[in-house]
């Protein structure tokens, strides 16, 4: 507690103990007489109502109590008080007039300023705990609102640093240079260079936006200020435009400084478009926050990081040059930066000898630093559940099919017929995928349940694709109705379970059509019927700048793209039909089959053995850990 606010209270509590003790004393005024004769005049006639005998510890008695006669102003029993020796004949005299007395000890001085004061000290503490300590965990006290909850985080509270980012090679150097600026701004000014005073980490959730400020601090050898954007918009008016210059207060103390805002978007939303509608609060903080980076009363020597997933509702103004500089983009890792991180999360467990971390980083497609971290996790778990002394591979693949598509569901029990019936679409998947020119490799295909999903086909990529050709795509859509063509084929009957199937045929069809000019009727246009937000892919709003006629031609070419590719797996898997029931068959006996049984079941007709397969001089399919194009069959 400071040492003013701990005065105010003492102060106070001394000003309500005066006043208490004014109050008591005048609501119980004695009246002192002597003990001869009015003591006795008022004992014989019978005006005393009771009194009690006071021994004090000193040996100072006296005789204290009330009258019958009543006060005229408060209407109360007059009270009176006389100093006498305690003899037996006061308390025979007492007796004989038949007053009601008792004995009573009297406290020394100090213990009667303890009984009147330990009251007060207990509302105090009271208040203290219930009040101010509350308010201490959220704004550092009762009377400091208006107050930054920057926190300021020291070298020996903060033991990462950069040896712990991996994946994000680019957005380290850039956040590097600024280090070294702040270590040795002389190196860059020599040029007349400046010091960059903001920068914008932009990426989606889970990418390591707020590991690298907390690297930043364990790196750098200047204070480091952190704070998120909801931290400055309180419940009172002006509290977040006063906060945020007290940050920048803090900031100019202990210039060349870095501070953190983590998650601006709370704070930065643009004030001009209706996205997040209208703040008055929320606009004063952002006004005083562009004051602060850019404005008259600009800071030297303060850099600004801040972090964000939503860089589309910022207002242009905080993005502009002289406020946040530079914007760093830290996107999803690639191969080569998942099999970092996954070494960097690996740390802390033991893994098997026989663990290959770069055939789960080719598995693991899409998968950001936050779920790389979060299977190594569910790896250890699952070991641990079985007793093993170290994690293996099959922990791993079974982590990441339980973090992409949740744990098997073996009390999910298929009657026969739709246990066939989901071998016979996955097998079509299987069979779809092996047959097409320019899909990727095939994995895995099960038919246990698995989150939502009956059944799963996994393709494992051969590497990070950045783009994809026409036929490639058109690879993709007839996979993801090898299924449904399966069912017809064999059943002459259709399910629900191709609904997952059709969405994404259905998605890959358009955007071939209205986005990637694959389309041979309406040539290289964009007909982009939608805005999206840059990472999260959420529909903002909807443009009608195509006519009527336009958009019944892109329904048409949508529906022929998905019905051709239909016709080409119904045809692939009715020229195959023997190795499709086979791959049935197998299906429901063995629930699972890896990528090079379906392929042995292509080429030879059944499963080879180990020796049969080296003898072939047949390379064996690595069986790692993720996929991309998975097709699911949902329930």
């Amino acid at each position: 507690m400071p040492m003013r606010a701990l005065l105010t209270w003492l102060i106070l509590m001394a000003l309500l103990f005066t006043v208490f003790q004014l109050i008591t004393q005048h609501s119980t005024k004695q009246q002192d007489i002597p003990y001869n004769p009015e003591f006795l005049l008022l004992l014989d006639s019978g005006r005393i109502n009771k009194c009690e005998v006071v021994m004090e510890a000193d040996g100072q008695n006296f005789v204290r109590g009330e009258l019958k006669d009543l006060d005229t102003a408060t209407n109360k029993p007059k009270s009176f008080r006389v100093a006498v020796p305690i003899t037996e004949n006061l308390i025979e005299r007492l007796t004989e007039a038949g007053v009601p007395f008792q004995f009573k000890t009297q406290n020394p001085m100090v213990w009667q300023i303890l009984s009147g004061t330990i009251p007060f000290l207990l509302v105090f503490a009271l208040i203290y705990f219930l009040f101010y300590r509350n308010m201490a965990n959220g704004s550092r006290g009762a009377f400091t609102f208006g107050k930054s909850r920057a926190r300021l985080m020291n070298r020996d509270d903060n033991k990462i640093t950069f040896k712990d980012v991996a994946g994000v090679d680019e957005a380290r150097e850039e956040v590097q240079e600024i280090i070294e600026f702040l270590k040795d701004p002389k190196r860059f000014q020599r040029l007349g260079g400046r010091i960059p005073k903001g920068v914008l980490l932009v990426g989606p959730p889970g990418t390591g936006k707020t590991l690298i400020a907390r690297a930043i601090a364990g790196e750098a050898q200047v204070p480091f200020f952190s704070i998120s954007g909801s931290d400055f918009v309180e419940m009172f008016v002006g509290v977040g435009a006063s906060r945020v210059r007290d940050m920048f207060e803090q900031g100019k103390k202990s210039a060349p400084c870095i501070i953190f805002i983590d998650e601006i978007d709370a704070v930065g939303r643009s004030r001009f478009s209706g996205i997040g509608g209208g703040h008055d609060e929320r606009e004063q903080t952002l006004n005083a926050l562009l004051v602060e980076m850019d404005g008259f009363d600009a800071q030297e020597g303060i850099i600004i990081i801040a972090a964000t997933n939503r860089p589309d509702v910022l207002d242009p103004a905080l993005l502009r040059p002289g406020r946040f500089d530079r914007q760093i983009v830290v996107d999803l890792p690639t191969l080569e930066g998942r099999e970092a991180i996954l070494k960097i999360h690996s740390r802390k467990v033991k893994l098997d000898a026989d663990v290959q971390l770069r055939n789960i980083a080719r598995g693991t497609p899409g998968f950001s630093g936050a779920d790389l971290a979060n299977l190594i996790n569910e790896a250890a778990l699952l070991a641990a559940r079985r007793d093993a002394n170290a994690i293996t591979e099959k922990d791993l693949e079974e982590a990441r099919d339980k973090v992409r598509w949740g744990r098997e569901r073996r009390s999910h029990v298929l009657d026969d017929k739709e246990k066939r019936m989901t071998a016979c679409h996955e097998a079509g998947h299987a069979l779809a995928l092996a047959l097409t020119d320019g899909t990727e490799p095939l994995h895995k295909v099960t038919i246990i349940p698995r989150g939502r999903a009956l059944g799963v086909t996994i393709q494992l990529p051969e590497k990070d694709r950045y783009t994809q050709n026409r036929s490639q795509l058109l690879g993709m859509i007839v996979g993801a109705m090898g299924g449904r063509a399966a069912e017809q084929l064999c059943y002459n009957e259709i399910t629900t379970g191709a609904s997952n199937d059709i969405k994404q045929a259905t998605n890959i069809a358009r955007l071939m059509v209205t986005e990637w000019g694959m389309s041979d009727l309406l040539g290289p246009q964009f007909f982009g019927t939608r805005e999206e937000l840059l990472f999260l892919g959420r529909e903002v709003s909807r443009s009608n700048e195509i006519s009527q006629e336009t958009a019944q031609k892109i329904d048409v070419e949508v529906k022929r793209i998905i019905d051709e590719s239909h016709t080409k797996a119904l045809n692939l898997l009715q020229e195959n039909r023997d190795k499709l029931d086979l791959l049935t068959e197998l299906l429901v006996e063995r629930e699972t089959l890896d990528g090079q049984d379906v392929q042995d079941i292509i080429r030879h007709g059944r499963i080879l053995t180990a020796t049969e397969r080296k003898a072939a001089g047949e390379k064996p399919v690595e069986v790692p850990a993720e996929t991309q194009g998975a097709t699911i069959a949902p329930p």
